[in-house]
This record gives C-alpha cells, sequence and structure tokens, in this order.
C-alpha cells in the first residue's frame, strides 16, 4: 500500500473501536447515525469483515491510515469500484480528532488515488464533502481534487439527508 496506509485486518478492530469511541461526538457531525454495536471491538470486527469480503470480490478496498508512528489514526475506503467503461470509485474517510491537521488525511488521500490509478487502472475517484466540512474540502483540494458539482440530498449524515459537495480526481494516464 504506501508508509500512509495498509489494508484492514481484523487485527484492527479493538483499536478502532477506540478511535471510534473516542471520537464519537467529533465524527457524529460528519457520520450516519451508528447502533452503539457499531463502537465495540465485536461491531467493528463484524464491520471489518464485511469490508473485507466486499473487497475479496474487487467491490471495494478497506484500508486504515497509519500516522506517523505507523500507529493506526483513522480509515479510508474506496468504494462502489466499477469496471468497464466507468473505471471509478468512491472515497471516504475520517481521522481521529487528535491526529488531524498534521497533513495524514492528505497523504492518505494521495496514496489511495496512487493505488486507484496505478495498481487499479481506475480513471476517477470521487468524494463527497457536506457543504460545510470545508477541513475534507481542503484536504481533498491538496490532493489534486477539483470540485464538479453538487448532490442535494445525496447521504442521510447525522439523521438528516444532507446535500454534498462532489469533488473528482481523473487519472491523465486511462
Amino acid at each position: 500500500m504506501s508508509s500512509r496506509t495498509r489494508l484492514v485486518t481484523p487485527e484492527d478492530a479493538t483499536v478502532i473501536a477506540e478511535l471510534q469511541t473516542r471520537n464519537r461526538a467529533f465524527l457524529a457531525p460528519w457520520e450516519p447515525v451508528r447502533e452503539d454495536t457499531y463502537f465495540t471491538v465485536v461491531g467493528q470486527r463484524a464491520d471489518i469483515t464485511t469490508a473485507l469480503e466486499r473487497h475479496e470480490r474487487g467491490e471495494s478496498l478497506p484500508l486504515v491510515v497509519l500516522d506517523h508512528d505507523g500507529e493506526v489514526a483513522g480509515r479510508l475506503t474506496l468504494s462502489g469500484i466499477v469496471r468497464g467503461p466507468f473505471l471509478s470509485c468512491s472515497m471516504g474517510y475520517w481521522l481521529s480528532e487528535d491526529r488531524t491537521g498534521q497533513g495524514l488525511a492528505t497523504e492518505a488521500v494521495e496514496a489511495a488515488v496512487h493505488i486507484a490509478f496505478d495498481e487499479m487502472g481506475l480513471h476517477r475517484v470521487e468524494a463527497g464533502t457536506l457543504r460545510s466540512n470545508s477541513a475534507s474540502q481542503g484536504v481533498l483540494g491538496r490532493a489534486g481534487f477539483k470540485q464538479y458539482g453538487l448532490a442535494p440530498g445525496y447521504l442521510k449524515i447525522a439523521g438528516r439527508w444532507e446535500d454534498h459537495v462532489l469533488f473528482q480526481r481523473l487519472n491523465p494516464l486511462v
């Protein structure tokens, strides 16, 4: 993968559950409403198992984001991978609040784009953010993404259907 990302493993469930629990309030405005079980080791192990099953089918690439010490600091997933004439995927990510502002998200996004383009042969990576998520928009801009649209009522976030600003990065070689 890269020095900033690697494939998630079932062994990551404990640390991810701890990060999710510690960052629950921080991430809540940007995430779907989650059941309490999601924040447990059992819940994270189930989530990781499902993610790895999708990966085996070629539908997604579930990664962990690593900090400067190589410790898990968050997650990044390339999902909805489509082959054929579309050659595209969507990207979502989160980072622990105490790891923000260090360039980790930008480095992880750039690493994931490299994988999508150079290893997977995709033409396009898409990401959407809430209109108010200027931090994530900054990450995408620094990673070479361009805004291309607005999707009204795109995702149900924090219990409400929210508009999302859409960004994409195109592979110039495909």
